[in-house]
């Protein structure tokens, strides 16, 4: 039998919780398409913006962190000490300006009608907005935490806002040109009607470089951060589900492949409008070309960096993943209302998640998961003016032809901005822990930070880029990282959905025997001992022995041998947090400082520790 240097406690929970924590080796250089280094002026190599469809924040994260637990349906508790957000107050639910009063969606209505994308005051959605819906109150109508569970468990561990806007009012063509250019000026032809007025785009329009568009096209002149990336010769593509061709038979390529979400309905997995680097010649695939090799994923070859989202995972897997990533859901996952729903989008959310944290490249990586416009849904916060237009045909916000103040003389028309406000989260080891961000952003920010991070400069020509706020508040790259995984469940969005990363630990961890299944414990050197988590008549659990004391340098194991999902958080959110662990999985923690350790369970926040270190 071998020997051990280091006392291994070990706690096994009848049922039990846990997650590995892991500091991984420091970050390394972004390589290339050529093959040099280069150096990012943070800690992020890998940035993946999933970019999903139609939903305002309210309609999200009007009641977060409250959800109302109904039987049957996936229960999400909030944290200790978790901020508010900007959200739904009880006179907004109870006596709201508008028509109808918000009234909460389950799991049992994820299939809504469609908004449509019209936008009004703030107190009248119900008569100017959801014109498709027979039951016109519906758009005010909002989802919690037990329908979007994972949104909200993801906001727990990482990072929200609740200030960010579509950078211009608009459906998804505006706000997939603005995440990429800044810019929805500079269209050809510079007028059609409902859809171009004076050179700028101002509905879903179809780009002009895809052969698979229907109905009338349009390009984009300028550059976008493609462009700049390539100048700098930078990996990046955007990864698009459904984009590889259903057939090429007789040299007609057709996008036809197909998908039913959870409520039946038949949606086409690609659609054009939804990717904006293909309004642009400079960076268009037309002919939807796969690329030559999974190693030139994120290089430049017939692909010009437009892909299939399983191209993406193809490079991930090869070790290759690209510096900057864009990934769009097959559309009956993207969230929209009526073809897509909030219960297909969470398994989308949470499997691509899941997969990245298990990757060697997650201690350096940061996800980005936004929308490109509000689909008409109720907010309550009434959009600053940051960019006034007078269209005279177009503009209606503040009357006929009027959006905002004064134009500036020599500015694009046609662009008013900002638009609703959505939901944007940032996950990545480097995000700040359980934070509410209140810094002014729009999805221009996204672009400002792409370029900031690797020095690519400004577009120009009065792109929003360089307007817009920084993201930088929703990071901590002053701190140490928190790369450990934090798995969730895709169908329930619950934690303890997959097998967490395995843990780097100081020393070999065993189990022990048991010892003291009483209030405590002790461990001496060379010993070990079991802690269960025990179940009373009415199913609460808790840690057992509730205290242990310890010497400087023990392990301490924590073991979840039950079905069910907890965490070992420190009460002071900084020594230590497992994570969700799923049954079966276990956490280790080598206490090496002197001192008395709280500790309780995020998901089951009455269970209690303290782990006492002599």
């Amino acid at each position: 039998m071998k020997s051990f240097s280091k006392l291994v406690t070990s706690l096994a929970f009848g049922v039990v919780m846990v997650i590995a924590v892991s500091c991984g080796p420091a970050s390394t250089p972004t390589t290339n398409q050529t093959g040099s280094a280069v150096q990012p002026t943070t800690a992020i190599q890998h940035l993946v913006v999933i970019f999903q469809e139609n939903n305002s924040f309210d309609h999200y994260f009007g009641t977060y962190p409250r959800a109302t637990n109904p039987a049957g349906e996936p229960m999400f508790m909030a944290r200790p000490n978790t901020p508010s957000v900007n959200g739904l107050t009880d006179n907004l639910l109870n006596h709201n300006p508008n028509l109808a009063n918000p009234q909460r969606l389950g799991r049992a209505q994820a299939i809504t009608c469609d908004q449509d994308h019209d936008y009004t005051d703030v107190d009248k959605f119900v008569q100017s907005v959801g014109p498709g819906c027979k039951d016109k109150g519906v758009v005010m109508d909002y989802y919690d935490g037990n329908t979007v569970t994972a949104l909200w468990n993801y906001a727990q561990h990482y990072a929200m806002s609740d200030s960010f806007f579509e950078t211009t009012f608009g459906p998804s063509a505006l706000g997939a040109l603005n995440l990429i250019s800044g810019q929805t000026h500079g269209a050809t032809p510079d007028s059609i009607p409902g859809l171009v007025s004076q050179g700028t785009v101002i509905a879903d329009a179809r780009p002009a470089y895809d052969v698979c568009s229907k109905g009338t096209t349009v390009s984009m002149s300028g550059k976008n951060v493609g462009d700049l990336l390539n100048e700098k010769h930078i990996t990046w593509g955007w990864f698009a589900g459904g984009f590889t061709p259903s057939s090429t038979a007789g040299g007609k390529i057709a996008c036809n492949t197909v998908h039913k979400n959870v409520g039946g309905i038949i949606q086409a997995d690609y659609i054009p409008h939804h990717e904006p680097f293909q309004f642009f010649k400079s960076t268009a695939n037309p002919k939807h070309l796969p690329p030559t090799s999974v190693a030139m994923i994120g290089k430049t070859d017939q692909a010009n960096h437009q892909y299939d989202l399983s191209d993406f995972w193809a490079a991930v897997n090869a070790g290759n993943m690209p510096a900057v990533s864009f990934l769009k859901a097959q559309a009956y996952q993207d969230g929209h209302a009526q073809y897509s729903d909030p219960l297909d989008e969470q398994n989308f959310l949470v499997n691509t998640i899941n997969n990245l944290q298990k990757q060697p490249t997650w201690k350096n990586t940061a996800v980005i998961i936004t929308y490109d416009d509000s689909d008409g849904w109720y907010d309550h916060v009434a959009s600053p003016t940051s960019n006034p237009s007078n269209d005279p045909k177009y503009d209606v916000l503040n009357g006929s032809g009027a959006c905002g103040g004064t134009v500036a003389q020599g500015a694009f028309e046609a662009r008013c901005g900002f638009g609703p406000r959505l939901p944007i989260l940032i996950i990545s080891p480097y995000s700040k822990q359980n934070f509410v961000d209140h810094t002014t952003t729009n999805q221009s920010s996204i672009l400002r930070f792409i370029e900031d991070n690797w020095n690519l400069g400004r577009i120009g020509n009065q792109s929003f880029d360089q307007t817009s706020g920084s993201l930088n508040n929703m990071f901590d790259f002053a701190a140490s990282a928190h790369p450990n995984a934090f798995a969730l469940d895709p169908t329930s969005g619950e934690p303890g959905g997959s097998t967490p990363l395995a843990q780097s630990s100081p020393a070999t961890t065993q189990s022990g025997s048991t010892s003291g299944q009483t209030g405590t414990a002790s461990a001496q050197t060379g010993a070990a001992s079991t802690v269960s988590v025990t179940t009373d008549n009415i199913g609460n659990f808790a840690f057992t022995p509730a205290t242990m004391t310890i010497s400087v340098g023990t392990t301490v194991t924590w073991k979840n041998a039950s079905a069910v999902a907890h965490t070992v958080t420190s009460d002071d959110g900084v020594a230590f947090d497992s994570g969700a662990i799923a049954a079966g999985g276990s956490f280790s923690f080598q206490f090496t400082k002197a001192g008395s350790y709280a500790y309780h369970c995020d998901i089951h926040p009455y269970m209690k520790g303290t782990i006492v270190v002599k």
